[in-house]
Formats: C-alpha cells, structure tokens, sequence
C-alpha cells in the first residue's frame, strides 16, 4: 500500500494556528483591509531560508485584505539580537522558531499582535510520532485515501 505524506510543519499546534488563520481568511476576507503589517520570524543561525510558517500565515493576511511583500520579513539569525531583541532563551539559540506579527490600523488606533514560539524541537518529534501513529492505523484499516498531512492527524483527535 503506497500513502504519500505531505507536511511542511509537524507541530500540531502550530499546524491548528495556521488552520484556524486558514479559516479566519476565508470567511472573513478583507476584515484587515488598509491594516499594515510587520512581522519579525528568529531562527537558529544555521537556518538560510526565510520560515515557511510565517510565510503561510503572511498570505493568510494578505486575503484578509492586508497589503504585504514577503521581502519586508526581518529575518533574526544573529546570536546576539535573538538574546537581546527577541528574548530567544540562550539554550535554544542552537534551535528554535519564533514568529511576531503585528498588525496597525490606518489611522494608528488599533493594533493587534500574533505571536507563537517554539524553543527546542520536541514539539515536531511529537507531532511526527503522532503521524506515523496515525498512517500506521490507515495502512492497518487499509484506507483508500493515500494522501495525508497534519491537518488530518489534527482532526483524527487521537493525538498524544
């Protein structure tokens, strides 16, 4: 039995955020319309591309109405400003995902501010136990559908 597994993100919760932004999107298009938007994303200095995830949930935003460019992300990679700037733990300067954004209305008077951080990597060997858990019981029942990703893990509910 061939099942192919798609995921860019294996955090569970992280996955739900980027869902519920899915949901908020599309039932609420241009709901941010004029809102501008900054968004500051820290990795571990090794990390050379800008993150998927705030990519993911910058184009959320931008089909709520908010005019965005994905070059206008502040990618933090520096040891030194994770510490003082983004208030990475030094622990978790070697792995790490933290992710700021913030919105402001037209006329300054309204802000609102999305944040998730992640310190270590156990929430993505968690959510991966989860999924081979998951596709385990789908071979197992021989299920017909033969793609899968963390969104199904999600609504399944059987996760640790």
């Amino acid at each position: 039995m061939f099942m192919l597994w798609i995921s860019p993100q294996m955090g569970k919760q992280v996955v739900a955020f980027l869902a519920a932004m899915e949901i908020m999107a599309e039932q609420f298009p241009g709901a941010f319309s004029g809102y501008s938007l900054q968004v500051l994303e820290s990795h571990q200095a090794g990390k050379l591309d800008t993150s998927g995830t705030a990519k993911a949930v910058i184009s959320c935003f931008q089909k709520l109405g908010v005019s965005f460019d994905m070059d206008q992300i502040q990618m933090i990679r520096e040891p030194k400003q994770q510490l003082e700037m983004v208030g990475v733990p030094e622990e978790h300067l070697s792995g790490h995902a933290f992710h700021m954004y913030h919105l402001t209305s037209p006329d300054q008077t309204v802000s609102f501010e999305f944040q998730h951080n992640v310190c270590g990597r156990s929430i993505y060997a968690e959510g991966t136990v989860d999924a081979v858990i998951f596709l385990s019981k789908k071979v197992q029942s021989k299920a017909d559908k033969r793609i899968y990703n963390m969104i199904d893990v999600l609504r399944e509910g059987n996760m640790r």
